[in-house]
């Protein structure tokens, strides 16, 4: 008796289109599943083939590999703030660290609420990229709040009723201050989806 997949019987068969535009297949009836496309492909349920590394994510290449290289390479303050962030303890609310919003990386992102939260260190202040970060982020509904390193080291439970504070709606215009720049976006705390 030999192991493996039983052979199909002739009786069985049926023909099904091609998936590559070539000649017609044939296809198993009666449990058996058809084998999967030679070379790489994945079929698609359109029955057209694409690579299988296309079928993977809609992000671009490399978005993920660079989020991860960003996560490991985090200082101090950010892994502690972490701390404070995953695993929904703050207030219950859900954060990704390093979330791709377009060309930027955000620290951490609180995606039901809209909200980033970047820690920075002092060749941050009064940066001009991180001001045109910071209108891109809100130009896609995300309010943007920025503690500086120290900050979080040496007041973690003060920047934690912030973020806190930020995620219920509490503060609802842009505040700049030498330890804190919040940057509103109106519509991020409505609960409507302004991705639609």
């Amino acid at each position: 008796m030999r192991h493996g997949r039983p052979p199909l019987r002739s009786a069985s068969r049926t023909t099904s289109p091609p998936l590559d535009g070539g000649e017609e297949e044939p296809a198993a009836t009666s449990g058996t599943l058809p084998l999967p496309p030679a070379g790489g492909e994945v079929a698609r349920r359109d029955g057209v083939g694409e690579d299988a590394a296309d079928t993977r994510s809609r992000r671009k290449a490399g978005v993920t590999k660079r989020a991860r290289q960003l996560r490991q390479t985090d200082n101090e303050a950010e892994a502690l703030l972490w701390l404070e962030l995953k695993r929904r303890r703050l207030g219950g609310f859900k954060f990704t660290r390093q979330f791709p919003i377009g060309p930027f990386f955000a620290d951490f992102a609180c995606r039901e609420r809209w909200l980033v939260v970047e820690v920075d260190g002092s060749q941050h202040i009064e940066s001009a990229h991180d001001r045109r970060r910071d209108e891109f982020m809100r130009s896609h509904g995300y309010s943007v709040l920025r503690f500086g390193n120290v900050d979080v080291l040496q007041q973690r439970s003060t920047v934690c009723e912030t973020i806190l504070a930020a995620l219920e709606g509490r503060i609802a215009e842009d505040v700049s201050a030498p330890d804190l720049r919040f940057i509103h976006a109106p519509t991020s705390i409505s609960g409507t989806d302004i991705s639609k």
